[in-house]
């Protein structure tokens, strides 16, 4: 996934509190990493993620001073897209990666904690092969970089380490010739864990939430079926596919008033989102409209840019959404939903992709999202009840 792809537009924020990337000497240690209490700011474009995984990378590099981790690492690397890095560690024979498996259970922790994920998530840091050539050859006959990406999509240069420690400046434009391991967030892990917050949030503050597609029917409907609307095809016009970056984690919002009156929030995910210039076909369910008193209901597309704070984002969300009252007739979200967003969560995660306006149970055929990024196919599609 890291020689993936990437969407572009703008929201969300966190304020936390990161690390100091000062060049230490020897084996990676706990203080290659952020200290999770320090009061200074984000040192990496104010991403404490992607701080993190700067520091990972850099600790990295240096353990893989030791050959037979470095063989290790090698071998699982070119035999699968995406390595846990702390699954891998766990198997290492190697002493010096002790020091660094110690250090990247911290980190790891750092991570659910900036992206406001709480405890008992599964381990998140992954790292895999990116560059022109990548194969056991040029492994071989080349020692590896390791980096991670940068925090700003548009940054010129991408900073690299080697087993010295010893900072290199990678073309961000271009891939590198020479293998480069890069650090990053495992987004599919990340983003399942980060809409399950959503979910308990949203709902903690009486805001119903729950997939279309695995929310129960109103008990008026359960016993012959409902309808919903369904996704023929989709495509988005704005990606971007840097060397160093992993894929889009898209997701959508599906808002309107549940059948209490009450503001709902729906979250939806669509991890086949990837490409500019294709069209997907999922045939996969967006609204389920046993969930909506009103017949319509609005999108809202996003994607989790790697520093998106699930916690923040519903809390967000719900402090806006609580004020909106049913006024015994349809009132248009997605306005809200953006606006709930202050000036400081405009940076680059998580990204606004598109949104769609007034879905109907009666929309059917291509629709363009309001932004000109994304554009649709649907129907009308009837589950029924077994």
């Amino acid at each position: 996934m890291f020689a993936g792809t990437k969407l572009r537009a703008a929201l969300t924020g966190i304020v936390l509190s990161t690390l100091s990337l000062t060049t230490l000497q020897g084996t990676a240690t706990a203080a290659d990493f952020p200290d999770r209490t320090s009061s200074h700011a984000p040192t990496t474009g104010g991403s404490p993620v992607a701080a993190i995984e700067g520091a990972t990378a850099r600790a990295l590099a240096r353990s893989l001073a030791e050959p037979a981790w470095r063989r290790q690492l090698a071998h699982a690397a070119l035999a699968q897209q995406e390595v846990d890095l702390l699954a891998l560690t766990a198997k290492s024979g190697a002493g010096p990666v002790k020091g660094f498996r110690a250090a990247l259970v911290e980190a790891e922790a750092g991570i659910a904690e900036a992206k406001g994920l709480g405890e008992g998530v599964p381990s998140l840091l992954r790292v895999g092969l990116a560059g022109q050539k990548v194969d056991e050859s040029a492994l071989a006959s080349a020692e590896p970089l390791v980096a991670s990406a940068p925090a700003d999509d548009d940054a010129e240069v991408v900073v690299a380490y080697d087993s010295a420690g010893v900072a290199h400046e990678l073309d961000a434009a271009t891939a590198p010739q020479r293998p480069v391991y890069v650090v990053g967030v495992d987004g599919q892990k990340a983003l399942a864990a980060g809409l399950e917050v959503i979910e308990r949030e949203l709902a903690a503050r009486g805001l119903d939430s729950a997939s279309p597609t695995a929310a129960s029917p109103s008990t008026a409907s359960a016993a012959t079926g409902f309808w919903t609307t369904r996704i023929k095809s989709i495509g988005i016009a704005d990606v971007k596919e840097p060397w160093f970056k992993s894929d889009a984690e898209i997701f959508s919002l599906v808002t309107g008033f549940g059948t209490d009156g009450k503001v709902r929030v729906d979250t939806v995910t669509m991890p086949y989102l990837d490409d500019e210039g294709t069209t997907y076909y999922p045939n996969q369910i967006l609204v389920n409209w046993s969930n909506y008193k009103y017949n319509l209901a609005d999108v809202v597309l996003m994607e989790d840019d790697g520093d998106t704070n699930y916690s923040s984002l519903a809390k967000a969300l719900a402090a806006v959404l609580l004020t909106i009252t049913d006024q015994g007739a349809y009132i248009p979200l997605v306005d809200a939903i953006i606006d709930a967003m202050p000036a400081s969560w405009w940076t680059d995660d998580p990204d606004y992709v598109d949104s769609f306006y007034t879905l109907a149970r009666e929309t059917a055929g291509s629709r363009a999202g309001a932004a000109g990024n994304a554009r649709m196919t649907v129907e009308r599609y009837y589950v029924s009840a077994l």
